[in-house]
């Protein structure tokens, strides 16, 4: 599978929705493009702009899986189990998008708490003791700069026939066009 993309910035779809690679995916979070793969095969964060589906076709990950990548890769580098890790993204979940914006993650390097308000901490594990946190927005912030000049692909855009991964000419060409003389007039 192929993830690379010669385009520069997010490519968007007739819908205005946009999808990552998985290559930018892993430069915007800072994972290996194998992390990305495990994750993705084991269900922890499946992309859910549109997943493989067999060979030539490739995963594309919306913004809130990218986010939800760098919460993951936070939690592994503070030293809390993938086991772990993986139980709270699953009741993170089951919460919805809307939730995830506002929400604090605080762990103590085992265990994985919601910092709902400063009077109210949900032990997502139910178990542990000690705790540091981590601003859900601040990654939205992390990611968003991250991706200013990493390529999108469109989500309507139509799938390599065969094993080719070679891009399909985006249907926003001359809105990236003009996105792109903007950006070098400063």
């Amino acid at each position: 599978m192929h993830d690379s993309d010669p385009q520069e910035g997010p490519l968007v779809g007739e819908d205005g929705e946009v999808g990552y690679r998985g290559v930018t995916a892993c430069q915007a979070v800072g994972i290996s493009y194998r992390q990305l793969d495990y994750w993705a095969r084991t269900t922890l964060v499946v992309p859910s702009v549109r997943d493989a589906t067999g060979s030539g076709t490739q995963r594309l990950y919306s913004f809130r899986d990218l986010v939800v990548l760098k919460v993951v890769k936070r939690l592994l580098d503070a030293g809390v189990s993938l086991q772990n890790i993986r139980k709270a993204i699953e009741t993170l979940r089951s919460r919805g998008v809307e939730d995830l914006a506002g929400i604090t993650l605080i762990s103590d390097g085992t265990t994985v708490y919601e910092c709902r308000s400063p009077e109210e901490v949900v032990d997502l594990l139910q178990g542990g003791q000690g705790v540091f946190g981590i601003a859900i927005g601040g990654a939205f912030k992390e990611i968003q700069g991250s991706l200013s000049h990493l390529p999108a692909e469109p989500v309507s855009s139509p799938q390599p026939v065969g094993g080719s991964a070679a891009p399909a000419e985006p249907a926003a060409g001359d809105e990236l066009a003009a996105r792109r003389a903007r950006r070098r007039a400063g």
